[in-house]
């Protein structure tokens, strides 16, 4: 008896880098609604090391968005998004604004196929991964994809937004 194959779940996320013509794979899990930490979810069904699942994060720069990438088990420091994105102070935007501005809601909220094209930056250490993974645009859906890739479809800023060094766990 053969098993039916599933098939990968199709969001804006997979959509634009499907047009970007960006090789990826997609890792789904079943979500667990009593979990609020998604990023930690995500770490434990994927069973790879925290530092190359990256969270995708809505701040505010100068009162304009802007998009925050950085690995689940980091901190950021709005003081260090502000100055890689030109601004002079950050603040988290509320659930609700990142919702609307991205057309995701928490805990899929990807990098890719945003309603609002934001400025982005992401965490320096995403240069010590090859491959790291980021929400593919529904909560259980990752995308797993070459960092590079990440870097140029997102046309990102790479700068230290986090605390500590790459190899501290803040």
């Amino acid at each position: 008896m053969s098993k039916a194959r599933q098939k990968s779940p199709t969001t804006p996320a997979t959509r634009a880098l499907d047009q970007l013509g960006v090789s990826y794979a997609v890792h789904s899990f079943v979500h667990d609604p009593r979990v609020l930490d998604y990023g930690e979810e995500a770490v434990a069904a994927l069973g790879v090391p925290a530092q190359r699942v990256f969270k995708t994060l809505v701040v505010q720069v100068d009162g304009r968005e802007a998009v925050a990438i950085l690995p689940v088990p980091r901190k950021m420091q709005l003081r260090k998004v502000a100055l890689a994105l030109g601004a002079k102070q950050a603040e988290l935007a509320s659930s609700a604004l990142a919702e609307r501005r991205t057309g995701y809601v928490l805990g899929g909220i990807s990098p890719f196929g945003q309603r609002s094209r934001l400025p982005m930056v992401v965490d320096a250490s995403i240069l010590d991964s090859e491959m790291v993974f980021v929400s593919g645009g529904r909560r259980g859906v990752d995308l797993e994809l070459r960092s590079a890739d990440l870097i140029s479809a997102c046309s990102a800023v790479v700068a230290a937004i986090t605390m500590g060094n790459t190899g501290d766990p803040a």
